[in-house]
């Protein structure tokens, strides 16, 4: 057992992309990385087959508040946490909970303590604390477990985030503690990544910043963005961060975003990103292609029997056609669901994929700028 390795491998000389490779126990993660979200132990309508086959997938996520509620911690326990659960093999990250309590504002209270919520299945009274969660991320068993934090909203006044930070921050200190005094379970490592706050405030993102990277941990988050803000504004801090936060560390933006956000966000140095937008966006017919933004829905699908992409390098991609698909999605067939997200989330590996080759290359830049602009395209 080892603690995670993060190997920077080059960085572009016009941007601040990077490409890399980190090392855990269940395997290899080459940066920049998309990871699916799989809330309560799955990617929604995706088998894991389809995530190593199709999506190429290296890492996925697993959700703390879900998990934790149902199937429970007994459960995760005796099935010898979530990799013999679900029965995927590599690399997994836990997030904290920490989110879905921010987004449970009528029904929790948050206290020195931690956070008291009720749960959206029965309405059952439960406590999240640093050192509950830290135990209860033990017990899933992410390669990569997240501090516990609160996620102001936006906007916040400064009283409000300022206050926020420091809880945030006193917390932190809390889960190293915890996580430090506890033994990694099942017989693989697993590594505390803090996560930066301080709203859209400059000198508090800049406070934040240099208290998490004073840590001195395995890698670092970004967190408390895209939760509202302007684009322009989520680059600022994004960037902001990055500067600050240590090189030889890989750095996660959590929760974003479009293809667009994803390319923006490699060039201000960012490794790691997940959002639940492919899979939600595909289930509502909206597509990412190599060519820009499909409306599966419309009618200029019906008779098009060229593939979803041959862009990628996708079996499902390749093999189904637009008007199939339209036709599954206007039937409400299960099938059209499962399609439309394999479909997604290829294309978003094969983005973060294609822009390494490119950081790895030297062109990044240009070949990003062109992306951008092609990727936005309603096609």
């Amino acid at each position: 057992m080892s603690a995670l390795d993060f190997e920077l491998q080059y960085t572009d000389s016009l941007t601040k992309a990077r490409a890399g490779k980190i090392t855990t126990d269940h395997g290899e993660i080459l940066t920049p990385i998309f990871m699916p979200v799989g809330t309560v132990g799955s990617v929604k309508a995706v088998t894991q087959q389809q995530l190593k086959q199709d999506v190429k997938a290296q890492i996925i996520l697993g959700n703390t508040y879900h998990l934790y509620l149902r199937p429970g911690l007994e459960t995760l326990e005796a099935a010898g946490g979530l990799h013999k659960f679900n029965g995927w093999d590599k690399p997994i990250l836990t997030d904290s909970g920490g989110y879905q309590v921010f987004s449970l504002a009528n029904n929790r209270k948050l206290t020195e303590e931690g956070a008291i919520f009720q749960s959206h299945i029965d309405g059952s009274k439960h406590l999240f604390s640093p050192e509950k969660v830290m135990d209860i991320q033990r017990i899933i068993g992410g390669d990569i477990i997240m501090a516990f934090d609160e996620c102001p909203p936006y906007p916040s006044d400064y009283t409000y985030a300022k206050k926020s930070m420091e809880l945030t921050h006193r917390w932190l200190n809390r889960c190293f503690e915890r996580f430090n005094e506890t033994p990694d379970k099942y017989g693989y490592t697993q590594n505390l990544f803090p996560i930066v706050q301080g709203s859209t405030f400059k000198d508090l993102r800049t406070a934040s910043a240099q208290f998490v990277a004073d840590k001195n941990a395995t890698g670092n988050a970004i967190g408390g963005l895209s939760v509202g803000e302007p684009t322009e504004v989520m680059y600022e801090f994004t960037e902001l961060c990055c500067d600050i936060l240590p090189k030889q560390k890989p750095r996660y933006l959590m929760g974003v975003g479009t293809p667009w956000n994803i390319l923006e966000g490699i060039a201000l140095g960012v490794d790691m990103f997940d959002c639940v937008m492919p899979t939600r966006n595909g289930r509502n017919a909206m597509l990412f292609t190599t060519k820009g933004v499909i409306n599966i829905d419309n009618k200029k699908w019906e008779k098009d029997f060229s593939p979803i992409d041959d862009g990628l390098d996708c079996e499902v991609s390749n093999f189904y056609s637009k008007a199939y698909l339209r036709h599954l999605m206007k039937s409400k067939e299960f099938l059209g669901l499962t399609i439309a997200s394999v479909h997604n989330l290829a294309f978003y590996l094969w983005l973060v994929g294609e822009a390494r080759k490119h950081i790895l290359a030297g062109d990044f830049k240009s070949w990003k700028d062109e992306m951008v602009i092609q990727l936005q395209q309603k096609v």
